[in-house]
């Protein structure tokens, strides 16, 4: 066998082909089972010892030669489709782009967060606790008997701890965090509090789940006066208005004493609300000065510290500030909806409406 002429034959036959199909196709006759080199080594058996060591070895170093070389054809061929495809392929820039759309702050989110920042302002801390409450911290400590209203089954949804043998409700309102907040910690305190709220209601103006902020100060000197301060200002920031008319008016709350209800002026032109002034009148929130029962209730000494608290609804200033008309669509996930009241996460300072 003349190893030299079938090298150069081999060589020049596979730098010769341009193909993945071809190049197997000479794998094949060189180095296949009935292949060239598989035949003449089916022929060591009948030579000489002498001859078959130099046979066999030329004939594996052929073999050899001829795959790396097989090898080098194919890194080769592949290299030059790939380079062909990278030029002719074009990107057709006429094509419309995808629709993009930038995420959106929830309303109810964007109020929760100005409202702890304009409290924050006035030096009140956040605080926050469970929405699964016990009776003692959402009723008893709160001066509200077993008789009340707010315990009734269709007012309440209540829970049963099956291990403790103790009845569990959905906080009614955000009132025990600062139960929780007299027992943990000595006044003075100054905190706010915002978070969801539960009750069994549901129309255009209320909703089985809610959220709600409330404030606390427990100190030795605060009174009525600093209370309606506190929420004048307050509402004077959230609103945007220099000029507020308002006024309080005598209620009930079992947990405050005096308590009283706050309304704002408010006047409609054109179906457009303008917060502040007019003849007409919004009842916004309640409050009034933390009934000494409350604070001896949480180990506070009434005889030393008092406090005032006060209470309102998130959705309902959200609605009122920026012109929501029904309570139900704050919880309906329609991306419309939240396209045009929602707001730009970079500036969520202001209204970003379509």
């Amino acid at each position: 066998m003349d190893f030299s002429k079938i090298q150069k034959e081999s060589m020049d036959k596979i730098n010769s082909v341009d193909n993945l199909d071809q190049l197997e196709k000479l794998r094949l006759f060189y180095l296949g089972k009935k292949g060239i080199i598989s035949q003449e080594m089916k022929t060591l058996g009948s030579l000489s010892i002498q001859e078959r060591k130099e046979v066999g070895k030329n004939l594996n170093n052929l073999k050899e030669l001829i795959q790396q070389e097989i090898q080098k054809q194919k890194i080769s061929i592949n290299s030059k489709a790939l380079n062909k495809k990278i030029k002719e392929e074009k990107f057709d820039l006429s094509l419309p782009p995808r629709n993009f759309y930038n995420g959106k702050i929830h309303p109810i989110s964007q109020t929760i967060e100005e409202v702890i920042n304009i409290f924050s302002s006035m030096g009140f801390a956040l605080e926050e606790g469970p929405d699964i409450e016990s009776d003692f911290h959402n009723f008893t400590a709160l001066n509200i008997p077993p008789d009340h209203p707010a315990r009734e089954m269709q007012d309440t949804f209540y829970l049963s701890d099956s291990e403790k043998n103790e009845k569990l409700v959905l906080r009614t309102h955000t009132s025990p965090v600062q139960i929780r907040t007299m027992i943990q910690q000595k006044p003075p305190l100054k905190i706010i509090v915002p978070g969801r709220t539960y009750r069994c209601d549901s129309d255009s103006t209320h909703a089985p789940m809610f959220h709600q902020v409330e404030g606390l100060l427990v100190d030795k000197n605060s009174t009525m006066a600093n209370l309606k301060g506190c929420l004048v200002d307050f509402l004077k920031i959230f609103f945007e208005v220099d000029k507020l008319e308002y006024r309080f008016r005598p209620s009930y709350f079992p947990f405050t004493e005096p308590s009283a209800e706050m309304d704002i002026a408010y006047s409609k032109i054109d179906g457009v609300l303008k917060i502040g002034e007019g003849n007409e009148w919004l009842e916004i929130l309640g409050c009034g000065m933390v009934n000494p029962r409350v604070l001896n209730n949480c180990g506070i000494n009434s005889k030393i510290f008092q406090g005032f608290a006060f209470g309102m609804g998130i959705e309902r200033i959200s609605m009122l500030k920026y012109g929501i008309s029904d309570l139900r669509s704050f919880f309906e996930t329609d991306l419309r909806w939240l396209k045009h009241y929602g707001f730009d996460p970079l500036h969520s300072s202001s209204k970003t409406g379509l």
